[in-house]
């Protein structure tokens, strides 16, 4: 019966964790929808100075409980061109005060932390509200802040039952491994660092680590050292998921390693005078390696908090002077890669990394930066294709046209790993207007795919034009061509224009629709006189054959160039206000 009993406390102890991270989730997706764009503006606009920056840093994560979406976040942002180096520093240190919320709410819940009234009533008022649909997101928010606080109620609940005080195994391991000095502090520095990069959150391994305290299992400095642990295995994610990133990314996922390494270390130096302050500002005796068995649960939490709080407050108010300093230091350590060929540069995203970021909502971010580089590599590819039109060297030719082969085939890889990487983003929690807008980036990912199609088509009607021909295009032919190519260029520059700016309020779309009919009407009357020029023997039909398939090509580029931009859902813009001139 008892090993029955020790199998229920084990699962009850890591079902409670579970719960603790699934709530946590939820509840930051569920404030990520409700924000919608405004959450990804807030990092751009509120960090004109460091100060503000570290408030804008504590305020985002302090909201969805998470240090490491909001590091997340910013390295994304870095990546995407919309933060500095510096910016992001300091909404990274701020991110570290942030992330202390949660064992405040311990603190606040008192030593019992029974808070199952006030979880049930907020679980049945989310329900409500997600059934009814009135606001799911905010139910969403809601039932996920009641899963956090089920899972700490449960996790405090279930370590008294264990009595883990009376259990001979893990009191001996304390009790061995507690009076090594410097050597016990590293020890429970290193376990807490593997066990909050295994549980990919500190807040879940703070909230055992404040119960192992508060039950009179773990001494206080142990603890302590388990803490500075956490915030070091709680930046391994950020560098994780840096490491498919650009090199500003990288090195803004390294600041946050360096910033807190440099807080470990110095803590260290003062470890016993630092822990002792915090002790005697709770009125607790601190000695060290000896657990606090007299002392109110409450206060133990309290202590952790505190130090929790102040390491992280410290460590802000001693490396917010140098921030230019830290910049050099991670540039130091992560090199810009010199040398690397553009062609092999061009043929890689720039903005999606590895994977899909624990923020669905932000990956929305990425995949439009990604896009605005596939429409920018789509006109260059067509800047290529003109020049092809008046090479007469053959090593010449035959070099730029295998690299257009090339852009064609980076035209086909963008769009199936854009498209990919946006199924995937939908398969997460998302807003109904975060769906609709992966649908467009998925129809303007393949009309793209179709201009870069269309690019290549005519760079082949040029090559055999050239090889099989008997002879050249006449002077007329070539201003026709000439003529149609630069409305074909006008039109990419206009839709270049409305995939980087579509969302703001004002988009001419007249611009777009005029250039379209006119490629139309002009491909109708080349058509048409084409027959006549043939006719009367102006050039042999060969070469009308190759002219018009340049000429119909260049319309057909036309027709995506307008399937993209509708795509793109500027419409529906206009429909909800958007002012189209």
């Amino acid at each position: 019966m008892e090993s029955q009993i020790d199998t229920l406390h084990i699962l009850t102890l890591i079902g409670s964790v579970a719960l603790l991270m699934y709530g946590m989730k939820v509840k930051s997706e569920g404030l990520q929808k409700m924000a919608g764009s405004k959450l990804r503006n807030v990092l751009g606009t509120m960090t004109t100075n460091r100060v503000t920056g570290i408030l804008t840093g504590a305020f985002i994560t302090t909201a969805i409980q998470s240090s490491t979406a909001t590091t997340v976040m910013t390295v994304s942002f870095v990546s995407a061109g919309l933060l500095t180096l510096v910016q992001a520093i300091s909404v990274i240190m701020g991110a570290n005060i942030g992330t202390t919320a949660t064992a405040w709410i311990m603190v606040l819940g008192g030593s019992n932390f029974n808070m199952l009234g006030v979880v049930y009533a907020a679980i049945i008022f989310a329900i409500i509200l997600i059934y009814t649909k009135k606001n799911t997101n905010l139910g969403e928010f809601i039932i996920g802040l009641a899963f956090m606080l089920l899972g700490l109620t449960t996790l405090k609940s279930n370590a008294v039952d264990m009595n883990l005080a009376a259990n001979e195994g893990i009191m001996g391991f304390f009790s061995s491994t507690c009076h090594w000095g410097y050597g016990s502090y590293f020890l429970f520095l290193v376990i807490g660092g593997l066990l909050t990069c295994a549980v990919q959150s500190s807040a879940a391994i703070m909230a055992i680590t404040m119960t192992l305290c508060s039950t009179g299992v773990m001494p206080i400095d142990m603890g302590i050292a388990l803490v500075m642990g956490e915030n070091i295995g709680t930046t391994i994610t950020s560098n994780v998921v840096a490491l498919s990133a650009s090199t500003q990314a990288r090195r803004a996922a390294m600041a946050h390693l360096v910033f807190n390494l440099f807080g470990v270390i110095w803590v260290l130096c003062v470890f016993k005078w630092f822990v002792g302050i915090i002790c005697d500002i709770w009125g607790v005796p601190f000695t060290p390696g000896e657990a606090s068995g007299e002392v109110s649960a409450t206060s133990l939490n309290a202590i952790l908090a505190t130090f929790h709080t102040a390491f992280n407050v410290c460590n802000v108010l001693i490396l917010i002077w140098f921030v230019k300093p830290m910049e050099k230091l991670v540039c130091m350590i992560i090199k810009q890669k010199e040398g690397k060929p553009a062609e092999e540069e061009e043929g890689r995203l720039k903005f999606i990394g590895g994977g899909v970021l624990s923020t669905a909502e932000l990956s929305i971010l990425e995949a439009k930066k990604e896009i605005n580089v596939f429409v920018q590599r789509c006109v260059r590819m067509y800047g290529m294709v003109e020049q092809l039109l008046h090479i007469d060297k053959g090593d010449e030719f035959n070099k730029l046209f295998s690299r257009i082969e090339k852009y064609e085939s980076i035209t086909d890889n963008m769009e199936v790993e854009i498209c990919d990487y946006l199924t995937k983003v939908s398969e997460g929690r998302l807003s109904i207007e975060s769906k609709q807008e992966i649908q467009h980036m998925m129809r303007v990912c393949d009309e793209l795919e179709s201009i870069g199609d269309s690019c290549y088509n005519i760079a082949r009607t040029i090559s055999r034009k050239r090889q099989h021909a008997s002879s050249d295009f006449t002077d007329k032919q070539y201003e026709h061509i000439h003529n149609m190519m630069q409305l074909s260029e006008e039109a990419l520059g206009q839709m270049a224009v409305v995939i980087e700016h579509g969302e703001h309020r004002f988009v001419d779309l007249n611009k777009n629709y005029n250039t379209e009919h006119e490629i139309n009407n002009y491909r109708t009357q080349l058509k048409n006189q084409n027959i006549v020029d043939i006719s009367n023997q102006l050039y042999d039909y060969q070469i009308g054959v190759f002219y018009m398939d340049l000429i119909s090509e260049c319309e057909k580029l036309g027709d995506f160039v307008i399937n993209v931009i509708e795509a793109s859902g500027i419409r529906e813009k206009k429909a909800n206000g958007f002012k189209v001139q």
